[in-house]
């Protein structure tokens, strides 16, 4: 698509706050995450479904070309953010902690408020390590390893430094923004073959939620970018570019810089090194091209279009809700955006 909308606009909702967006061009369609639900609109704004009833954290989103299907993380704990998602949809169910990628048959969501699982629109599949991580242990017995707080960025791309075309889900942690400790200043993103994933989809029935998930990813890779407050929002792989893309709230810890924008260089393999702050451990570390941004947008959505274009969300919140306005950017890589 040449002639992109200057911005395209998502109504007002009572969900919570954006968490991402995505495209899917072949049919016209902007799909957007509001924390418990998932809306659909047209490129010119206009309204054509949503997805109700999640009680758990939908954060960022990534549309799959290649299955015409929209991929989202979802996280269910009993954190603080946990608490508060339950709080505003009036729930008092006691859920335990599960972390899924919820993927969505994008093209069955064409009315209001349709329900995640009894519409028979989303499925779920489970992913065991990052459980195994937020309930598990970093040094001297802080809590979580690597300072998980769960997911929330996904994206499609290529496997750094490979000439394979096939595209893998990446998905990043969520990571505790805690000053008081060094084991938490990579981010984290796992690597998933998502081809034969059709054994694992189930609904989810979120009383009684399933445990069907791959063993493990293919990769875990870090990244060393200095602790940040909950880790990459947003993940986003630009193929014009060739750069993952990792917005993020800044963290607080004042030895570092704290950008809001990382770029993660995927013509570059991984290397196996010794992780900082993580006492002798060994990992696969990703390169950064450059040292990072201070721009303020990208945490509620980053969507990259092709040919250096972007969509990225500029959030709202009213008295009414909350709203998202995806404005049409190019990639220059100094500021590193600029409105079109």
């Amino acid at each position: 698509m040449k002639n992109w909308p200057k911005q395209v606009c998502s109504g007002i909702w009572q969900g919570g706050h954006c968490q991402g967006s995505a495209v899917d061009e072949k049919n016209g369609w902007m799909l957007y995450s509001f924390t418990t639900m998932l809306v659909k609109t047209d490129l010119n704004g206009r309204f054509i479904g949503s997805v109700r009833g999640l009680l758990g954290h939908l954060g960022c989103i990534a549309f799959c070309k290649e299955d015409g299907r929209l991929y989202g993380s979802l996280e269910y704990k009993s954190d603080a953010i946990g608490r508060g998602i339950l709080a505003r949809a009036g729930s008092d169910a006691d859920l335990a902690s599960g972390f899924y990628i919820a993927v969505f048959d994008v093209s069955r969501i064409d009315r209001p408020n349709m329900d995640a699982s009894a519409d028979g629109v989303m499925t779920t599949v489970f992913l065991p390590d990052v459980l195994n991580d937020y309930e598990g242990h970093g040094l001297n017995g802080a809590p979580h390893r690597y300072g998980c707080s769960g997911i929330d960025g996904v994206t499609f791309g290529p496997l750094p430094g490979s000439d394979d075309p096939k595209q893998y889900l990446f998905v990043a942690y969520g990571v505790y923004g805690d000053t008081q400790r060094e084991d938490n200043d990579h981010q984290v993103l796992l690597c998933y073959d998502t081809q034969d994933w059709d054994r694992y989809e189930q609904p989810l029935e979120q009383t009684s939620m399933h445990r069907n998930g791959p063993a493990c990813p293919l990769h875990r890779f870090f990244v060393p970018t200095g602790n940040t407050t909950y880790g990459v929002q947003n993940l986003e792989y630009d193929a014009a570019s060739g750069l993952f893309l990792m917005a993020v709230y800044p963290g607080k810890k004042p030895q570092y810089p704290n950008y809001r924008l990382f770029a993660v260089d995927a013509s570059k393999s991984a290397e196996c090194l010794e992780l900082f702050g993580l006492a002798g451990e060994r990992g696969e570390v990703l390169s950064l091209r450059g040292d990072g941004w201070h721009f303020a947008w990208g945490s509620t959505g980053l969507c990259a279009l092709g040919d250096g274009l972007f969509y990225i969300s500029h959030d709202e919140e009213t008295q009414q809700g909350f709203a998202s306005c995806a404005r049409l950017y190019r990639w220059n890589g100094v500021d590193p955006f600029e409105l079109v």
